[in-house]
């Protein structure tokens, strides 16, 4: 008899910091970068390292390849064998991809959408700030068609981020949206061809970081903390990111910077 050798497939999700830039790479590429159980776990825990890092400034998160940005669950593995009661008990506090409804991360999050972003890929795109996508991307809360619901954020979240008919057409057909569509209602940034991604992704990336470290984080902190309240509620909360830049080295050097009109170096605290 023959030796068959066994392949193996290793699961992966990735975290590279480079010149203040995190780039979270799901890669799991023979599911379409679904989500297991593993890489849910994994996620979490570069969240949490981010949080805990404050000289991130912005984070990049996509998908290996070119064919997906993230599928959702995986529906391969075995904890698609929970009832739809079961899997609404075990729901992650943080969502999907512990993202889609994080709200201790103070960083400015985009999505480098380069395919497929469906079910909790979709989900995971709305707890970004910033989307860019291929012209190729195509979006869609497609859990109706297998019986399930986008319960991680995802009814809840298009509803409060694109008009409320665009929204349900969405929601109650599980239809896929290509870029372009997404773009028309307000959910996508930026649409480029396939090979101009990273270029655009990199143009926002480094217009977060022309600006001061502390004032983008009591942005995001703010925007992620008082979305609950009106603007008057908003303005008196003395959130701990705001207090920060307001006292900040940051604002010190951008006052300098202007007076002796060169660009800043900012010190990030």
């Amino acid at each position: 008899m023959t030796a068959v050798a066994e392949q193996t497939i290793v699961d992966q999700v990735t975290l590279t910091i480079r010149n203040h830039v995190a780039t979270v790479v799901i890669d799991r590429q023979h599911v379409l970068n679904a989500v297991d159980g593993t890489a849910q776990a994994r996620l979490n825990e570069i969240w949490a390292q981010l949080e805990a890092d404050p000289s991130v400034r912005a984070v990049v998160i996509t998908g290996a390849g070119t064919r997906a940005f993230c599928v959702g669950a995986d529906m391969s593995a075995s904890a698609v064998d929970k009832t739809g009661l079961e899997y609404w008990a075990g729901l992650d506090p943080n969502g999907f991809g512990g993202l889609s409804l994080r709200t201790s991360l103070n960083i400015p999050v985009i999505a480098r959408v380069n395919g497929y972003a469906l079910g909790g890929g979709m989900e995971m795109v709305l707890g970004a700030d910033i989307v860019v996508a291929s012209e190729t991307a195509k979006f869609g809360l497609t859990e109706p068609r297998v019986g399930r619901l986008a319960l991680d954020g995802g009814i809840h979240q298009l509803v409060r981020r694109i008009p409320h008919t665009q929204a349900m057409g969405m929601l109650l057909t599980g239809r896929k949206a290509d870029a372009a569509e997404m773009q028309s209602m307000g959910l996508v940034n930026e649409v480029v061809p396939a090979e101009e991604l990273d270029a655009a992704v990199q143009r926002w990336v480094d217009q977060i970081l022309a600006c001061a470290p502390t004032s983008v984080r009591a942005v995001k902190q703010m925007v992620t903390q008082t979305g609950h309240l009106t603007a008057k509620e908003a303005r008196g909360l003395r959130l701990p990111a705001l207090m920060a830049a307001l006292d900040s080295e940051d604002s010190a050097e951008g006052v300098r910077a202007f007076q002796e009109k060169r660009p800043p170096v900012w010190p990030g605290r």
